[in-house]
């Protein structure tokens, strides 16, 4: 992606005026590879939550643990599925459904759909990281993460995983 382009889009995450609507009981799975780099970072393991899947935890008032003054505070080392932002996925057989989430929870939609290019390469980073969960969850962590419903979505792109073997 075009580092201008980028960096917009950050500082638009950054910038965020509803207040974090994607942090909000946000419990993004954590690969062994990103819970190195926060550890590295000197981030607390007490920030992460091992259970059905590993992820961050959430605070009593149903935020991030990092959520911070209305700002992400890992925004550059921030999980797979928060680097992929307002996009989200599931998975059907072997079918990657690529979904968008709606204005109401990310303000950067306006933005993506008003230009095509910028949606486009976005969404290349989206299905990368993605692609990068599926490779290093387990079976079992994957079940769980995909009972989770997140109802305020359009489904955008279905990919045909030829070689789903190689990203379990």
């Amino acid at each position: 992606m075009d580092t201008y382009i980028y960096n917009s889009l950050s500082k638009e995450c950054q910038e965020c005026q509803i207040g974090g609507g994607c942090c909000f009981q946000a419990k993004p799975p954590l690969t062994n590879d990103r819970i190195k780099i926060l550890l590295e970072n000197g981030i607390s393991i007490e920030n992460i939550e091992f259970s059905k899947y590993k992820r961050l935890r959430v605070k009593s008032d149903g935020f991030c643990v990092f959520f911070e003054n209305g700002r992400c505070g890992i925004h550059s080392i921030k999980p797979e599925t928060c680097v992929a932002g307002p996009f989200t996925f599931d998975l059907r057989d072997s079918i990657l459904e690529i979904y968008l989430k709606k204005q109401s929870i990310c303000p950067m939609i306006e933005l993506l759909k008003e230009n095509d290019d910028i949606f486009e390469q976005f969404l290349e980073i989206a299905v990368e990281k993605f692609k990068e969960l599926l490779k290093a969850l387990s079976k079992e962590e994957l079940v769980e993460i995909l009972k989770i419903d997140e109802p305020e979505t359009e489904l955008v792109k279905e990919i045909l995983l030829t070689d789903w073997s190689s990203c379990k």
